[in-house]
């Protein structure tokens, strides 16, 4: 049993807060990827993944960051047309292409990158080094074993 009293509070429900710090955080970062690119969210989050991970298929990228198939479908697309990434198709699947970043986009990739550890720092200097490593450790805890059905395993 816990202290917790048994009437639901929406600002102590763990989901709720867990999202509510992740878009305070990263509307920070938003902005500088709007504001230099035009990129929305999900196109950032293509171009991190394809930059971190290499080439893929739009799949994998749904699946390692949890983006709707139609919202990365429609990133997929801006991004080719401002010659960030290309398509090539599959020898695996035919019906699928594998993503990679061009020149162009590895180098966008390489200065928000950049960009991206100042502004981590910023966050990390904010809590401090003791808290910063905690939370990392907590978050990356909950986000490994959370269950496909959204309970944490036992």
């Amino acid at each position: 049993m816990t202290d917790r009293n048994d009437r639901f509070d929406l600002e102590d429900f763990l989901p709720y807060l867990l999202n509510q710090a992740a878009e305070a955080t990263s509307h920070g970062f938003q902005a500088i990827y709007r504001d230099r690119y035009g990129f929305t969210r999900t196109q950032w989050r293509v171009m991190a993944n394809l930059g971190k991970f290499g080439a893929m298929t739009a799949r994998d990228i749904c699946a390692i960051s949890h983006i709707e198939k139609t919202k990365v479908s429609r990133a997929v697309a801006a991004l080719e047309e401002a010659e960030m990434l290309s398509r090539t198709p599959s020898e695996i699947d035919r019906r699928a292409e594998v993503l990679s970043l061009t020149p162009k986009g590895q180098s966008v990739f390489a200065e928000l990158g950049q960009l991206a550890i100042g502004f981590d720092q910023r966050l990390r200097d904010t809590l401090g080094t003791a808290e910063a490593t905690a939370l990392t450790a907590i978050l990356k805890r909950l986000a490994s074993r959370t269950a496909p059905t959204g309970y944490p395993d036992d």
